[in-house]
C-alpha cells in the first residue's frame, strides 16, 4: 500500500494509486467501525490537534472520532477564543503549536492556501479539513468511497454535480478526484454559480437540470454557500428550488439505480426534497457520514506511518 505524502492538503497532487490506497484502507476501517470493538492502535502514542477556524459539525466530529478510535490523544482547539482573536498571525500560531510536538494537525480555515502555508511551518503531518474555496480532500475521498461501495467501482461512471459550483471546495476536490479515476463529470447550475474557466477542467456544463441529469449514475447535490456570496447570485430560494432543487421528477431523468448524495448540511426544500434525501433506496447521504470516519482514519493512519518512517530514518 503506497502513499508517500507527508501531508494531505488536496486531491490535486494525488495519483490514482494514492487515492486507491486511501480507499482500500478506509474499506477495512468501515468494516471495523461496524464491529462492537471499534478501536485500533495505529495512532497509539501520537497527538492529534484539531484547529477549526470555521464552524463544522460533521468534519470536526468525524476527525475527532477517527483519532480516538485509532488510539491518539486528541485535542480540539477553540479558535474562537484563541490568541488568533487577539491578533496572533497564522504563522505564529503554527510555531506555537509546533513547539508542543503534535504528530497530526487537522486544519479548517476560511482562506484558500492557509493550510498549505501552515504545513510549511510545522514538523508534523497536516490534513486539510477545508480551506476557503480551494479544496476539501477528505470529503472527496469519502464521497469516492461511498460511490465505490454503492456502485462496485469508481471508474467510467456518469456523475452529475449540481448547484453552487463556484463557491464549493467540495466540488473542486470531487472534480479533481473523479476526473483522475476516469469518470465522466457533468456540472449543473445557473451561470451565476459556475466559476470562470470551468471548461478547462474537462467537464460538461449544463444549465438545464433535466438535460444534465439524463442517464447519470450519481447525482451529487451541493449546498448553497450563502456565507460566501456577496451579491444576488439567485433570484430567490423558491425559484432556485423550482429550477435546480432535486425532486423525484428531476431524478427520474437519471438511471433507475442512480444514487443521491449531499455533503451536508442540507437546506431541505432549497437544494433537495426532504423526502428524497431520506429515501433509503436512493439516498446515500447517511453512508457519506459513515464513510467520513473511515476515510479520515485511513488518511491519518497512512500519514502516521510515513511520519514514523521519517523519524526512524
Amino acid at each position: 500500500m503506497t502513499f508517500s505524502h507527508r501531508h494531505l492538503l488536496g486531491i490535486e497532487h494525488l495519483a490514482p494509486s494514492d487515492i486507491t490506497a486511501v480507499l482500500d484502507l478506509a474499506d477495512t476501517y468501515a468494516d471495523l467501525n461496524r464491529q462492537p470493538q471499534k478501536h485500533g492502535d495505529a495512532l497509539a502514542g501520537m497527538t492529534q490537534i484539531n484547529m477549526f477556524f470555521e464552524n463544522s459539525t460533521r468534519t470536526q466530529a468525524s476527525f475527532e472520532l477517527a483519532g480516538m478510535r485509532l488510539g491518539a490523544d486528541v485535542m480540539n482547539m477553540s479558535m474562537q477564543t484563541s490568541s488568533v482573536k487577539k491578533g496572533e498571525t497564522l504563522i505564529d500560531t503554527a510555531m506555537t503549536l509546533n513547539a508542543m510536538h503534535p504528530d497530526l494537525l487537522v486544519v479548517r480555515h476560511p482562506s484558500s492556501g492557509a493550510v498549505d502555508l501552515l504545513a510549511q511551518k510545522v514538523n508534523c503531518a497536516v490534513l486539510n479539513a477545508g480551506d476557503g474555496r480551494h479544496e476539501h480532500p477528505t470529503q472527496a475521498l469519502l464521497d469516492a468511497l461511498t460511490i465505490r461501495r454503492a456502485k462496485g467501482r469508481l471508474h467510467r461512471l456518469n456523475i452529475a454535480i449540481c448547484g453552487d459550483i463556484a463557491h464549493s471546495r467540495v466540488a473542486r476536490s470531487n472534480i479533481l478526484l473523479l476526473g483522475k479515476m476516469e469518470n465522466r463529470i457533468r456540472l449543473i447550475g445557473p451561470p451565476t454559480l459556475m466559476p470562470s474557466g470551468i471548461g478547462e477542467f474537462g467537464v460538461e456544463v449544463f444549465e438545464d437540470m433535466n438535460e444534465g441529469l439524463r442517464d447519470v449514475d450519481v447525482v451529487m447535490m451541493l449546498r448553497l454557500q450563502k456565507e460566501r456570496m456577496d451579491g444576488g447570485f439567485i433570484p430567490s430560494e423558491r425559484e432556485y428550488y423550482f429550477r435546480y432543487g432535486l425532486d423525484s421528477e428531476k431524478l427520474g431523468m437519471a438511471k433507475e439505480d442512480a444514487i443521491v448524495m449531499h455533503p451536508g448540511p442540507m437546506n431541505r426544500g432549497v437544494e433537495i426534497d426532504g423526502t428524497l434525501a431520506d429515501d433509503i433506496h436512493r439516498s446515500v447521504i447517511q453512508d457519506q457520514v459513515e464513510m467520513g470516519v473511515a476515510v479520515r482514519m485511513a488518511a491519518m493512519d497512512l500519514l502516521a506511518r510515513n511520519l514514523r518512517q521519517r523519524t526512524a530514518a
